[in-house]
This record gives C-alpha cells, structure tokens and sequence, in this order.
C-alpha cells in the first residue's frame, strides 16, 4: 500500500501542475475576436520546431447556425475536423461539400476556400494550422 501512495502523490501533482498551466495559458491568451460569427478558442500556439519563421496553432472553433465567412486564403497549411455539426465548405471554382462530424479536410497553402454553417443548429470543428509567423494569418479574397 505504501508503494503506491509515493506514484499516486506524483501523477496527482502533475495533474494539478498541468491544469493550472492551461488555465493561465487560457488567461493569457485571448480568445480571437469572432469573425462572421465564428468563436475560436486557441489550445495553444507556438512556433514551429525546427523552423521559428513558422507558428502552429491549434485551436476549437464554433460556428453559430446561419454563419459562414467569406472566400479567404491562409499563408500556409490548415487541417480541420469536423466534431459536432455540419459545414458547407466550399473551395472557389468548385462545388461545395457538406461535411459531417467525423469528416475532415487538408487545405493547402494559398487555397481559396470558406465555411459556411447552413444548418439550424451549432457547430464544433478542431482547427490545426501551420502558417508563416509574420504574414496575416487570414487574407480575404474577392
């Protein structure tokens, strides 16, 4: 019994640690003013290994019922997830496809593309970024 007190007391201690370095890197930075009705709300970011001119970004995204944004393109790759939902995403000269929870999709670097939620309800994707560091992480297209 007296063996596992010691473990038990560490792994406890490193639960406590990790939740209150999340909840200050939560204080610390703001969630990203809501576009088009969009709500981001950043896990972290970093700059990238290996390559400091390059930030990852991973971060949960809600998107009200009737919300989209416009055509736009980012300065590097993106990965998202659909986790709750349906999105209506639309590359520019293409047709738009819904996606469900579970559905995901790679858009590279430069892609026009938008995110439209056309359904009655909310929905929740994960959103992971790699993008240049010094550049608008978002720039919008006509």
């Amino acid at each position: 019994m007296n063996k596992l007190i010691v473990p038990a007391v560490i792994v406890a201690s490193g639960m406590v640690v990790a939740a209150a370095l999340s909840q200050q890197r939560q204080q610390t930075q703001p969630a990203q003013p809501p576009a088009s009705g969009f709500q981001a709300k950043p896990y972290f970011q970093m700059p990238l290994e290996k390559d400091p001119s390059r930030i990852v970004r991973l971060q949960n995204v809600v998107i009200p019922p009737g919300a989209g944004n416009q055509f736009h393109r980012h300065p590097g790759d993106q990965w998202w997830a659909v986790q709750e939902g349906e999105v209506t995403f639309t590359v520019k000269g293409q047709q738009p496809r819904i996606m469900k929870a579970g559905d995901y999709v790679y858009v590279p670097r430069g892609t026009i593309h938008r995110n439209q939620n056309l359904s009655k309800s909310p929905t929740r994707s994960i959103e992971l970024n790699i993008t240049d560091k010094d550049k608008p992480q978002t720039e919008q297209v006509p």
